[in-house]
């Protein structure tokens, strides 16, 4: 089993990360070429474009190899919500609480940056069972379940974690 007090962890953005999160991405078997290519532009746009890109990243890596990421990023016209718009391990290293320790991080992250709500989707498909049960583990809440957004029989789960008070004044 794997030591994840051997993990590192960077926030700053290399050229090599483009090929690292491809393969990251690809190795989980759970994303169409379309959706890798995406991943893939984000970190392209934050190398070209720094900070002003709005994409912010932690890596995670092991023996100097990068095993995992995040990306996400603060929500245009809200005050401290922010999206995580990836969070993935390769699946060579799933399964040893990499991708909790990887979301704990990112989350202080983002409190450290003010965030008051983390926002994050995904697939209501049942191959995604283990990422919505992942979310709830680690103490997301769903927020609702749009009916036939990614296509007619893939619904979009949305889920938020609070951080912090007051969140409503209701």
């Amino acid at each position: 089993m794997m030591e994840l007090e051997t993990l590192t962890y960077r926030d700053t953005v290399c050229p090599a990360d483009a090929a690292a999160v491809r393969a990251i991405v690809t190795s989980t078997g759970f994303f169409h070429d379309h959706e890798i290519d995406v991943a893939v532009e984000l970190v392209e746009e934050r190398l070209q474009q720094g900070l002003g890109s709005g994409y912010l990243f932690l890596f995670a890596e092991h023996g100097g190899r990068t095993v995992g990421y995040s990306c996400y990023g603060e929500i245009a016209c809200t005050r401290g919500s922010y999206d995580l718009y990836w969070i993935a391990v390769h699946d060579d290293f799933r399964g040893h609480g990499v991708g909790g320790l990887l979301l704990k991080k990112t989350e202080e992250l983002i409190a450290g940056r003010q965030g008051r709500a983390i926002w994050v989707e995904t697939s209501g498909q049942e191959k995604y069972l283990p990422t919505r049960k992942f979310y709830l583990r680690c103490g997301y809440q769903e927020e609702a379940v749009m009916k036939g957004f990614y296509a007619a029989d893939d619904d979009k789960v949305v889920y938020v974690k609070r951080l912090g008070e007051p969140w409503s004044k209701k």
